[in-house]
């Protein structure tokens, strides 16, 4: 018989979860992109944590959403402003249980309170198959010079979506 998944908790961000948040942003960087950054890359990107204090003033500006399972942090989300998804990770060891879902969800919810009409995200190659699979967002513009990449839902699986639109922009890592 197959097992249950452990149940995925929200809570909102406090300074205290800083450096647990920081191990998943990296712990997420240097497991789940090997495909499609090289090292430097990846390195570089997750350098953006080493400093706790800069990390979480930035976590505690934005609306931060943690995901639990057993009551540990999993993974997270931010929202910038009222409609921009900043941040979106989630540990290795808890990837394809709904956590990233589950936190995009109560995101479009927040943000829809907020006034939003659509989102958008700076995101990374790897969020592709999470954003078409899931989210049900079909590729609209692609320029490879500059590696900007539009995205817009068609439908959720609620039905149609007006809105996020995912828009993929891969800011140049390494450099």
């Amino acid at each position: 018989m197959a097992q249950a998944l452990p149940k995925i908790g929200l809570r909102p961000f406090l300074p205290a979860d800083t450096s647990i948040l920081a191990a998943i942003f990296i712990a997420s960087i240097e497991e789940l992109t090997e495909d499609s950054y090289s090292e430097a890359q990846r390195e570089a990107w997750a350098s953006r944590a080493e400093d706790e204090a800069a990390f979480g003033k930035q976590l505690g500006s934005q609306l931060t959403l943690i995901a639990t399972m057993q009551g540990s942090p999993v993974g997270f989300v931010s929202l910038k402003g009222a409609d921009e998804l900043d941040m979106l990770y989630v540990h290795p060891g808890a990837v394809r249980q709904g956590v990233a879902s589950t936190l995009c969800d109560a995101l479009e919810k927040l943000a829809a309170a907020r006034g939003a009409k659509r989102m958008s995200v700076d995101a990374s190659d790897s969020a592709q198959e999470f954003s078409e699979e899931v989210h049900g967002c079909s590729l609209l513009v692609e320029n490879r010079c500059l590696k900007v990449v539009s995205r817009k839902c068609e439908e959720l699986r609620s039905g149609t979506c007006d809105l996020i639109e995912l828009v993929q922009r891969v800011r140049p890592i390494g450099r």
